[in-house]
């Protein structure tokens, strides 16, 4: 991904932009928080890791990581991915996610150019706070566009 388009999504500011960073400094991935203030909601979004690094494990820790982080602005976190992009699929379950009801998809897909697998991930009990194990850093202030779902 050429580092203007990231830097370009950086700019907007109701999205939080991250990086993760292995110990040499090299970049590992990037993914946003959609923050909605009014919706009280935030979207996970943008969530990429190095083609070279996929199927370790990274995606799942780094989406825990960002999940965490999104839970201290809003309780409700959601993202969606393309239905054909099984792997990201299986991650985010990994990581907590579960699909959204049928009717909540339809909702959140109206308007979208794409019918998104729309995913949730409900609240952790009480007390029982999962810490992320990756090391991530903010980046480029904030960013983000899109269209934005309706609340549940």
């Amino acid at each position: 991904m050429p580092a203007a388009i990231i830097v370009a999504w950086s700019e907007p500011a109701d999205v939080a932009s991250y990086v993760l960073v292995d110990d040499d400094g090299a970049l590992v991935a990037y993914g946003e928080l959609w923050i909605d203030d009014d919706e009280h909601e935030v979207e996970l979004a943008r969530l990429i890791v190095a083609p070279r690094l996929r199927g370790r494990g990274i995606g799942r820790r780094f989406v825990t990581m960002l999940t965490e982080e999104a839970r201290r602005h809003h309780r409700f976190v959601a993202l969606r991915v393309h239905p054909d992009n099984e792997p990201a699929q299986r991650c985010y379950a990994a990581a907590g996610f579960e699909r959204a009801t049928p009717s909540e998809e339809g909702e959140w897909n109206r308007g979208q150019p794409v019918g998104f697998v729309w995913m949730v991930r409900r609240p952790e009990p009480a007390g029982n706070p999962q810490p992320a194990d990756v090391r991530a850093s903010r980046s480029c202030g904030t960013s983000g566009t899109g269209t934005r779902r309706s609340p549940p």
